[in-house]
């Protein structure tokens, strides 16, 4: 496997680490943040389906040992949300897609 290559925790499909969203618990604190710190995390894609099997089924948390907090949950689904609304915009600005 390459370098950067990370696998979601719900769907378990491997890609380059840009395409997931990366959670940490921290080693120092013991926090679980979105994204910022050293320490052990947990990467799951940038897809609302993958992000409620790791809520749901407390993927994410089993992963990081930990639990995490429901703010970066509703976090993650907006930046998801507006992920999806950009996609959607440019489509209408640019009729060649």
């Amino acid at each position: 496997m390459e370098k950067n290559y990370r696998r979601c925790v719900t769907c378990r499909e491997t890609k380059h680490r840009h395409f997931f969203f990366r959670v940490v618990k921290c080693h120092d604190t013991g926090e679980v943040r979105l994204d910022e710190g050293m320490g052990r995390s947990a990467y799951v894609c940038k897809q609302k389906s993958c992000l409620s099997g790791a809520q749901r089924k407390n993927r994410m948390g089993r992963a990081l040992r930990a639990p995490v907090p429901e703010e970066v949950f509703v976090t993650l689904n907006k930046k998801i949300e507006g992920a999806e609304e950009g996609a959607i915009a440019s489509t209408r600005h640019n009729p060649s897609h």
